[in-house]
Order: C-alpha cells, then sequence, then structure tokens
C-alpha cells in the first residue's frame, strides 16, 4: 500500500486533519452520551409519547375543531336561554318575585277567597284580587305551573348550576379553548424541547454515519504523560519465562524499563549503543549470560490494561535504524500478535503476526519523521487495520478469545547493521465494542 500515492489522491487524510477528525467525533460522542442521560432528553422523550399518542391527538382535534353550538353544553346553554327568554316564562318567574301576586295566591288559598262576608280582607283587596284572578297574567302562570317547558327549564337550571357543569361550558365557549389546555402547555413543550440544539444535535447525531463512534465506547486513553500504564517485559502469561530477555540472535539487551522515558507528552523507546551484560535465549543452550552492544527496551500494559475485541489506536513514529513494533500481545507462546505498526529495518508494515500464517502488508510512502495513527479493529467476524482513515487490510477473526495488551518493542538483529534509534509513541487509546 502506498501512502504516498493515497495521501496525493486525497484519499488518506494527514494525521492532523484525522487527529482533528477523531477529537471532533470524540466530542460529538460525549455531547451525545451527556445528552443521553440529561433531564431534558428524558422529559422529551416522555411528552413525545403523550403529544404523538392517538388519544392526545383526537383530543387536539377536537378542542381545535368542535364548534360551540355543538356540544352538549352549547345546546343545553341555548335550550335554557330560549326557554328562560320567553314572554311566558318572564311572566312565571315575575309572578314568582311579585309581592302582590304572591299574597293574591295566598289569598285564593284561604278560606276567606271563597267567603264574601270575611272582614280579613278589605273590600279593595278583593276586588284586586279578583282582577287577577280574571287576568291573563294569572292564566299565563297557571298554564307554565304545570307546563313540560317549566320541567324542562328547571331540570337545565340545575344541571347548568353545577361546578362541573360551568367548567366544561367555559371550556368549550371559549374559542381558544385550545390555547387555554393543558394539552397546549404540553405541546408547547414538547416543541420548545425538540427545537433545542441538544436535542437536535442528539437525533441527527444517530442518524449520522460516525463510523467508529457508534460503534465503540472508550475503555483506554494514555496521553503518555507518565509510566502508570506501562511496565517493562513482554508481559508473559507463563511465570516460568524470564521476562524481558533478548536473544542471541540480537545485539541489544532489555534494559528493565531505563530506556523508556515520558517526555513532552510522548513514550519514546531509545535504542543506544551502551556495553550491557543480560540474559538471552539460545536456540539450542536455552537461557545465557551475554554482552551486548546496545541496550533497549520492551514495555506493556498488561497489569493497567487489556481487552478482547474492540478498537486500538496509536499515533506512532521512529527516527534511527532497528527494529521498531508496537501492537498487541496476549502474552503467551504461539498466540498470534497484532502489529499496528512495525518497522522491519528497511520498511514498514502491518497485519497479523502468527508464524507460518502470518499475513502482513507492506507500507510504501511512509516517512519515519511523520506520526501516523494507526489502528486496529477487532469484530466478531473481521480484523480490520489502518493509516488515519485508510483502510489497509482486511481479514476473517482468527483470533483467540483472551484479552490483549499494548506491546512496545525496539530490538537490533545481528544480521543487519542496526543502531541507535527511538520508538516515539504519542498516544494509545482504545475502544470497547458495544453490542
Amino acid at each position: 500500500m502506498n501512502l504516498f500515492t493515497a495521501r496525493l489522491t486525497g484519499k488518506m487524510l494527514s494525521t492532523d486533519a484525522f487527529e482533528k477528525v477523531i477529537y471532533e467525533m470524540q466530542e460529538r460522542v460525549k455531547r451525545w452520551r451527556q445528552i443521553e442521560k440529561s433531564p431534558e432528553l428524558a422529559e422529551y422523550n416522555e411528552l413525545k409519547k403523550i403529544v404523538e399518542s392517538p388519544d392526545f391527538q383526537e383530543k387536539k382535534r377536537t378542542l381545535q375543531s368542535r364548534k360551540y353550538k355543538d356540544t352538549d353544553e352549547g345546546r343545553k346553554m341555548k335550550a335554557l336561554d330560549r326557554l328562560s327568554s320567553s314572554m311566558r316564562m318572564k311572566g312565571y318567574k315575575y309572578a314568582l318575585q311579585n309581592e302582590t301576586f304572591q299574597a293574591f295566591l295566598k289569598f285564593r288559598d284561604s278560606d276567606a277567597f271563597q267567603n264574601k262576608e270575611d272582614n280579613s280582607v278589605t273590600a279593595s283587596e278583593r276586588r284586586m284580587f279578583n282582577m287577577i284572578y280574571r287576568s291573563a297574567f294569572y292564566k299565563n302562570y297557571q298554564k307554565v305551573l304545570n307546563s313540560s317547558e317549566l320541567k324542562q327549564l328547571t331540570q337545565l337550571e340545575q344541571e347548568t348550576s353545577t361546578e362541573d357543569f360551568r367548567r366544561r361550558n367555559a371550556l368549550w365557549a371559549d374559542e381558544k379553548r385550545w390555547q387555554h389546555s393543558e394539552e397546549y402547555k404540553t405541546e408547547q413543550r414538547y416543541l420548545e424541547l425538540a427545537k433545542s440544539d441538544d436535542i437536535k444535535f442528539f437525533y441527527t447525531s444517530r442518524q449520522e454515519k460516525i463510523d467508529w463512534a457508534e460503534l465503540f465506547r472508550p475503555s483506554f486513553d494514555d496521553d503518555m504523560s507518565s509510566s502508570k500504564n506501562w511496565q517493562a517485559g513482554f508481559g508473559y502469561a507463563n511465570p516460568a519465562m524470564k521476562d524481558g530477555h533478548s536473544r542471541t540472535s540480537e545485539r541489544q539487551a532489555y534494559n528493565g524499563g531505563k530506556n523508556t522515558f515520558f517526555v513532552d507528552g510522548r513514550m519514546d523507546l531509545e535504542t543506544r549503543e551502551e556495553s550491557k551484560t543480560a540474559v538471552a535465549w539460545d536456540e539450542k543452550k536455552g537461557f545465557i549470560e551475554q554482552v551486548f552492544d546496545y541496550t533497549s527496551d520492551v514495555m506493556n500494559t498488561k497489569e493497567a490494561f487489556a481487552q478482547e475485541s474492540g478498537m486500538f489506536m496509536a499515533k506512532v513514529r521512529t527516527q534511527g535504524v532497528g527494529h521498531h513494533f508496537f501492537g498487541l500481545s496476549t502474552g503467551k507462546q504461539g498466540n498470534p500478535m497484532v502489529a499496528l505498526y512495525y518497522y522491519n529495518g528497511k520498511g514498514h508494515q502491518m497485519g497479523l503476526v502468527n508464524g507460518a500464517k502470518t499475513q502482513m502488508v507492506d507500507l510504501t510512502g511512509v516517512l519515519r519523521s511523520m506520526y501516523h495513527v494507526y489502528t486496529f479493529r477487532w469484530t466478531k467476524n473481521e480484523l480490520i487495520w489502518f493509516v488515519n482513515n485508510l483502510e489497509i487490510l482486511r481479514l476473517p477473526n482468527r483470533m483467540p478469545k483472551e484479552a490483549m495488551f499494548y506491546l512496545a518493542q525496539s530490538w537490533l538483529p545481528v544480521a543487519e547493521n542496526g543502531g541507535a534509534g527511538k520508538l516515539k509513541i504519542q498516544w494509545a487509546r482504545a475502544y470497547r465494542a458495544v453490542e
């Protein structure tokens, strides 16, 4: 894979541009996760269920479209007005309130009404009462008294005088009843939240094709400000193995972390020319002591961080000659290792280190003075490698179901002309897959 051509044609972003993309993605995801847990989103979702429910929408349509005259309340109030405003009913109502007429009714129902010799009623009063008795006013009273209209009016007056009826009547009589309803307040709050930047961001972001942001969540982030996550050695699973040993086929002794420096926001593994006697593995003799002309280091995150599947990223470069590796290991002999970054003394590679089944891709056009972001994605079905945003290699998943940790290593093969150099890691991150 020629990265120079990929950069030239725009297929691969520059490292600065890609890091900006990563940062913006991380900020979007961070904001999305914060909104995800916010009371505003919970309120919005609850209001959304209410406002979009058939019952709510039906009530809204009713409040907005129903005419007052078509309501039960409107019909009853119209009937009440028609009955109470008729001349007959007005005359009847007047009779009930008129003192003279009430005195006449009392006289009419007394014994004196029939006994004309009764002196308790004056002659003038008797004449007046007799005149009322023969009047159309009294006849109207008599007709209304036992009429169906009066019964209907009385019933309507009773029904319309209750607090519940008055409340319902006030609602339907109000031409702006929708704007004055509790449902309207609920809908307005829902619309207010729907227009908020956070809610719009939350739901529009869910539709974006944010590649890893939607699939992974941060599980490890080392800005290399200190050595807290790193320890010297290969992180062997077998305690019988002498961790941190070199090989007799190499020119350097590993220096137990003394050649690893955390400076200027990065971790440097330095290979330098100096004599050191150390344990080395010989294919025929086993472990022996040997004098080496160079020292270097191998470091791992086994104690601080290890993970099965997910996404692993690091920003790496090298300088000088020699071999430099940054990737993943289980610490077990025979298990495959993942090379996010490997400089083999002549060129760059990345891929799967697995004995006879090793599958590596050569990367040309990589300047060792330039940082790149190297990514390995480990899913249930596939293993995928990237440089910046550019996909480099895709293989079926053949990884053991075991957690892997970061491993950084620099060495000098005897068979090659190597010398002083540095492996520089500016940051390393990992993301756990979200099922």
